[in-house]
């Protein structure tokens, strides 16, 4: 092993940004003040090797497969749940839409609002914490899943596939993917797209395998199986999950310095914004797809087409954002899913849905929504700085969560039933939610360039 090499603190970025070995080099690079001889145990890192980084690929990915995976297709079960065809919950209850959309976008938002404790535990718990918290997360999720088998109402569903789901995919969650992008540095943007790939990829592969499970053995051993699936493809990967490379303890609790920065406001209420946008058209996609005349099977389909068009944009936008600036790439993905709001899902309502613009709408809104999600981690380190990653990272996507649980019940509540002109006011808030975020990131983008030096690429 080569020997732990001590770069100062205001030489570090510089030393990253120049050396694009540095992600292979076994070396420790241990930040200094420039009046200090020795550094603080806080900003020691681990050292980086190749085989460390395809582990934490591997493991990060699948647990963004896993977790997003399965909140991206809980629509295929919103769709059945409110079916005449649906078993688990009786016929009078299936017709609250709202309220059965709430079970998805409960435990939604919970694997991210649940940072605000996942982090600050597993910061205390160190290494091994880590490792604790990410198996009792894979445990409460295949027990939320088990238990939900056995509900007959829906306030069954909300405490089993909603809330105790939700509080262990959080704990799988954070754990693997908080250090993630500690492990990259000139390489970041792609390393994370890839890595954030995973949420279409497992959308794309649980959209159709919740629908044939659903068709062939009914809903209770449909939950059943995926309980048992969450155990065998994640418990492995919580067991060999990777620690923070920072020794010390990092900060987890945002400082009233940087909490009252414009660019951090911002932020959080683009990622609240952006979260409760971006997930209602995913949990009501493929029950539009019924409404205009689809069938329940095309509807899951083209939700896993969503997904699948989505995992693709998030490794190609990683891979851009890395060459013509993260902030400028996410600032257009997010206005594109804005166009994709009121251009194409917008339109198709007007014309008594339409369903070519319906598909167009499916393609690209895959497309423009899988940017944010690629970049906006890397992009928190980009503008807040590595050691404040964790802190800053672990609070917006708390505010997300809460995001993602306002903007699928209240569009649900103001859809009503689920017919094409109920539509259209959904549409409506959906594009106002997106709009906002939009102009948020661009404000982001401002003042950053304010508070440092201007450049085109950021």
């Amino acid at each position: 092993m080569a020997p732990s090499v001590s770069i100062p603190l205001e030489q570090r970025q510089s030393h990253i940004s120049h050396n694009h070995e540095s992600d292979s080099d076994n070396v420790v690079l241990s930040p200094q003040p420039p009046d200090n001889t020795s550094a603080s145990a806080s900003e020691e890192l681990r050292p980086i090797t190749r085989q460390r980084q395809i582990l934490v690929l591997i493991s990060s990915f699948l647990t963004i497969c896993i977790t997003i995976g399965f909140n991206q297709s809980y629509g295929v079960f919103q769709s059945y749940y409110i079916s005449p065809e649906q078993t688990i919950i009786p016929k009078s209850a299936a017709r609250d839409s709202a309220l059965l959309a709430f079970v998805g976008t409960l435990g939604a938002g919970l694997t991210w609002a649940g940072s605000i404790v996942v982090n600050p535990l597993i910061s205390r718990l160190g290494s091994k914490g880590v490792r604790s918290v990410g198996v009792f997360g894979v445990l409460c999720m295949s027990l939320g899943f088990g238990l939900a088998s056995l509900s007959t109402q829906i306030w069954h569903l909300l405490l089993t596939q909603g809330l105790l789901y939700g509080i262990g995919s959080s704990c799988l969650y954070f754990p693997i993917l908080s250090a993630a992008p500690e492990y990259f540095t000139t390489h970041r943007g792609s390393a994370m797209g890839f890595i954030l790939s995973g949420s279409g990829v497992g959308g794309l592969v649980f959209s159709y395998i919740i629908r044939a499970l659903l068709t062939n053995i009914g809903p209770r051993w449909t939950l059943r199986t995926l309980s048992l699936l969450n155990l065998l493809i994640s418990l492995p990967i919580a067991i060999t999950a990777s620690p923070s490379r920072f020794l010390g303890r990092r900060p987890t609790h945002v400082s009233l310095h940087l909490a009252t920065k414009p660019s951090f406001l911002l932020s959080v209420c683009a990622g609240f914004l952006q979260a409760g946008g971006n997930g209602l058209p995913l949990t009501f996609l493929a029950e539009y797809s019924v409404a205009i005349g689809y069938s329940a099977s095309f509807g899951a389909t083209l939700l896993a087409l969503s997904n699948g068009v989505n995992s693709v944009s998030r490794v190609v936008t990683g891979w851009v954002g890395d060459r013509w600036g993260r902030q400028n790439v996410l600032i257009g993905t997010v206005m594109g899913c804005v166009v994709a709001v009121v251009g194409f899902w917008g339109q198709s309502v007007g014309l008594g849905g339409n369903r070519i613009l319906w598909i167009l709408f499916v393609v690209f809104y895959g497309a423009a929504g899988g940017g944010y999600n690629a970049l906006f981690p890397t992009t928190i380190a980009e503008v807040f700085g590595l050691q404040a990653y964790a802190s800053v990272n672990g609070f917006i996507y708390f505010v997300r969560g809460l995001g993602q649980m306002f903007g699928s019940p209240v569009g649900g509540t103001i859809l009503g039933e689920s017919k094409i002109g109920n539509y259209r006011n959904m549409v409506v808030f959906d594009a106002v939610l997106l709009g906002g975020a939009a102009l948020c990131v661009v404000g982001v983008r401002a003042w950053d360039a304010v508070e440092k030096e201007w450049r085109w690429k950021a």
